[in-house]
């Protein structure tokens, strides 16, 4: 039945509306940002008079551990909040909030009148939405295992409607809010997911590589022949460095290492495709009218200088530490790659090959011939104009033909 709620001024017909449009967002594709954003602006037309609203929510990514969303009536959606890893727990704001008591006390919901006679304001937080003219407060979990209440550390959605109307809430206004928060945490929950399975797939296959798999590339095969510019780079000593370094203090070595030439190549627009031990497979692809050869070979050229400005700064802490410098080689090369899965049936990886490719590892490996860290093919130095000077033509295992190969001055004194 569609019945007015008793003494309500919005209907029942109007919040089903609401709880409708919520149940259609889960089957579509709808953002987390624009489900908050619209769920907002529609309960308001129906008649709830919200002037803020928030989720909250964990997440599986690398640098973040939750996600935070606020709508504000006159100024709509805010910047993301972004939580790293262990920082809700080390602050006090969180520790004092509504929401951590919430959590911490299994409950489903709690609600603080900010103003009149049965006012509560006990939380820190209800003290800044008051002094900003707010009248109610409502916070809300949503868990997504079916109990009553998500403990921390487990998937749901916490949330909170406010109001600044004067008296606050009606009583049919939280029946409304109570049962579309419900709906929004439907919603929400898809998209979550959908949300986590590309930061997963980002991380170990990277953006590009992640969103072909995505659409469905998934078939030992599939894949692409796509013109890039190949990075190939390895550290330098790696086997003396693991001998000599406990195992947890090697990969913190090599993590440190990573972050100076894979997160340069990712920072200067490229995609890191595999680590192969302390190696590393990127590329800046070379696509239509987005990136031609010379810009490609440009972002290239920005990572290796970025890559050498990160060792610079990490051999200064190591030395500062009484540790040893380290020291890593870059091959840049340019050409035709197959892009796409490689394996076996039941284990494939997004990754590129070809001759090329090859190529490219066979000139980083000159690096440690030449004593420069840098060097790239006569392909290369001709899309870019800088002073290169060649070492000459050299014989590449497994390549027929000998490549001249090119440093910059800089790296040739």
């Amino acid at each position: 039945m569609n019945a007015d709620l008793p003494g309500s001024s919005h209907g029942n017909s109007l919040i089903d509306a609401v709880a409708d449009w919520l149940m259609n967002q889960a089957l579509g594709t709808a953002s987390l940002e624009d489900l908050l954003t619209e769920c907002s602006l529609r309960l308001n037309a129906a008649g709830v008079p919200l002037w803020r609203s928030t989720i909250a929510f964990q997440t599986l990514h690398p640098l973040y551990e939750a996600v935070s969303l606020i709508w504000f009536r006159e100024s709509g959606l805010q910047p993301v909040g972004l939580f790293p890893e262990g920082a809700n727990a080390r602050t006090e704001a969180w520790l004092r909030s509504p929401q951590y008591y919430l959590i911490s006390n299994k409950l489903p919901f709690l609600r603080r009148r900010l103003t009149g006679p049965e006012a509560v304001i006990d939380f820190p937080l209800l003290e800044e939405l008051k002094a900003l003219g707010a009248t109610d407060h409502l916070v809300f979990m949503v868990p997504f295992g079916g109990a009553e209440y998500a403990a921390p550390g487990h998937d749901g959605i916490l949330g909170a409607w406010t109001t600044d109307r004067p008296g606050g809430f009606t009583d049919d206004d939280i029946r409304a809010l109570t049962r579309i928060q419900s709906r929004l945490g439907v919603a929400c929950k898809i998209a979550i997911r959908e949300q986590i399975t590309r930061n997963v797939l980002g991380a170990y296959l990277g953006p590009d590589a992640g969103q072909q798999v995505l659409l469905g590339h998934i078939k030992l095969g599939d894949g692409e022949t796509i013109h890039a510019v190949i990075w190939f780079s390895d550290l330098r000593d790696s086997s003396a460095l693991a001998d000599r370094l406990a195992p947890d203090e090697y990969l913190a070595l090599v993590n440190d290492y990573f972050a100076c030439t894979a997160g340069a190549v990712i920072d200067s627009g490229g995609e890191v495709l595999r680590f192969i031990g302390d190696a590393q497979l990127g590329i800046f692809a070379i696509r239509g009218d987005h990136v031609d050869e010379k810009s490609a070979c440009e972002m290239a050229l920005s990572a290796a200088a970025e890559a050498e400005r990160r060792l610079m700064t990490l051999n200064q802490k190591r030395s500062t530490a009484g540790e040893a410098d380290i020291d890593f080689g870059i091959g840049l090369h340019v050409g035709d790659v197959m892009y796409g899965n490689i394996g076996v049936p039941e284990r494939v990886e997004f990754s590129v090959i070809g001759p090329a490719a090859n190529e490219a590892a066979r000139i980083e490996g000159l690096t440690k011939e030449t004593g420069c860290r840098v060097l790239v093919s006569d392909i290369f130095a001709s899309q870019v104009d800088r002073s290169w000077r060649s070492l000459g033509a050299h014989e590449l295992r497994g390549v027929g033909a000998p490549m001249e190969v090119f440093t910059l001055e800089k790296d040739a004194d």
